[in-house]
């Protein structure tokens, strides 16, 4: 069984959030409003933050983009009461909407913010992608979609999931992934800043990587093993 991981060399990142907006019109992520930005409530999967560090007129600032970490020991997982979060076979930490009660137990836990509430019901109010039908991929025998429910509605917990539902199609039709497909973000990065594949394949590209550079996480210290490793400037 594969194990997914990303990897993101900071020196080619340009901060453009390319890669955020792919990843909100992918996954039919709700537009914020400006009120909700105002009030940091705004949904989103993926951000990119800008750390500036020294005084002036020496400051220099960096990027840091950070979709969900997919833990190896997700905190989310383990203070979920209802079982809504969960950990693939793979890797992949998924959030099952059904279940989820929205206690947001889990963003709390989370130590890298990489969770937000779902202030609004997505299947009423305005969302990025009016062109998506409700069944979008639905299994011609199980009627199942690639999600646990079509439109996420008010009071849902959601987040990155490394784009699964590519990673499962891929799987089907026989692809590479890492090579034939990728996340949205990692395919609309115009610095190709960004590689994902299967961490426990030496030969993978993501493997490769790691191998001939030195590299970090975020937040090393709790435990957490993340799968998305940052390749320093």
């Amino acid at each position: 069984m594969a194990k997914w991981g990303m990897v993101i060399d900071l020196d080619k990142c340009v901060g453009c959030q390319a890669c955020s907006i792919a990843c909100k019109a992918e996954n039919n992520v709700p537009h914020g409003s400006p009120d909700e930005q105002k009030r940091k409530i705004d949904p989103y999967w993926h951000k990119v933050i800008a750390v500036s560090r020294g005084k002036y007129p020496t400051v220099n600032i960096e990027i840091i983009p950070m979709p969900c970490m997919h833990c190896e020991h997700p905190p989310c997982v383990t203070v979920c009461p209802a079982k809504a979060t969960y950990k693939r076979e793979d890797g992949i930490v998924m959030q099952n909407f059904r279940r989820c009660i929205g206690c947001r137990y889990c963003i709390v836990a989370c130590p890298y913010g990489a969770r937000s509430f779902n202030y609004k019901d997505q299947a009423e109010k305005e969302y990025h992608r009016p062109d998506l039908p409700p069944d979008l991929g639905l299994d011609s025998k199980t009627h199942i979609g690639p999600w646990p429910f079509p439109h996420r509605t008010h009071g849902v917990v959601e987040k990155c999931t490394f784009c699964f539902h590519r990673i499962d199609q891929g799987l089907k039709e026989g692809k590479k992934i890492g090579v034939d497909v990728v996340p949205a973000c990692v395919e609309a990065c115009p610095a190709e800043a960004r590689a994902f594949g299967d961490l426990d394949d030496p030969t993978s590209g993501v493997s490769k990587l790691l191998a001939s550079r030195g590299s970090f996480r975020l937040r090393e210290d709790r435990g957490t093993e993340p799968k998305v490793f940052y390749l320093p400037r």
